[in-house]
């Protein structure tokens, strides 16, 4: 029922919302070089690497830089970007991935290879499931970037802390996943949003 679901809301997402990516295409092409979308490998289902679609919201190779975003300033961050960031329209393209599979609406957020490989064995249960554009992990920490420019090696405090407690939360809901639950959180995460 949930992947119904999941198809029926992101078909009618991307026809409902194509004037959106077009206005927003436009903004990033005239305000930065480079592509309107950026592709990143991620870590999915059955731990099988996908392209995980966003809008562009850096400036072109600011990636190669570090994969966490710290603060809300970050200088890699386009002033268009900054605007598709606060308000979470850079992950409108993901639609696309929960149209093709690759992921859900609701579902643990998937992380790249990199933090994939420090998993142990019972946080390596969250790859049994497709990721998801949303998860009570980014209503939590929907200020992640803030609490990150405060520490004092934020990639270290990521993984020690975040990056645990992400799964946490991601675990508990997997264990008993539910239309009232995934519903939930899809309203959560739009009331979340500032």
């Amino acid at each position: 029922m949930i992947r119904f679901l999941d198809i029926l809301f992101s078909l009618l997402g991307l026809i409902i919302l194509l004037p959106v990516f077009l206005i927003v295409a436009v903004l990033i092409k005239c305000s930065s070089k480079g592509p309107v979308f950026f592709f990143q490998k991620r870590v999915g289902k059955g731990n099988r690497d996908f392209s995980l679609i966003k809008f562009r919201t850096m400036y072109q190779d600011a990636d190669r830089k570090g994969l966490l975003t710290v603060g809300q300033r970050d200088p890699r961050i386009t002033p268009v970007g900054y605007f598709l960031r606060k308000y979470k329209i850079d992950e409108l393209p993901q639609l696309i991935n929960v149209l093709k599979g690759d992921m859900s609406l609701v579902g643990p957020r998937p992380e790249v290879r990199k933090y994939v490989d420090l998993y142990n064995d019972e946080q390596r249960q969250i790859l049994n499931f497709r990721p998801g554009i949303t998860d009570l992990a980014s209503i939590k920490y929907v200020n992640e970037n803030e609490i990150l420019s405060k520490a004092e090696d934020p990639e270290a405090y990521y993984i020690q802390h975040i990056m645990p407690d992400k799964i946490r939360l991601n675990l508990e809901y997997l264990r008993q996943p539910t239309l009232k639950k995934y519903f939930s959180i899809i309203f959560k995460t739009f009331f979340s949003i500032k």
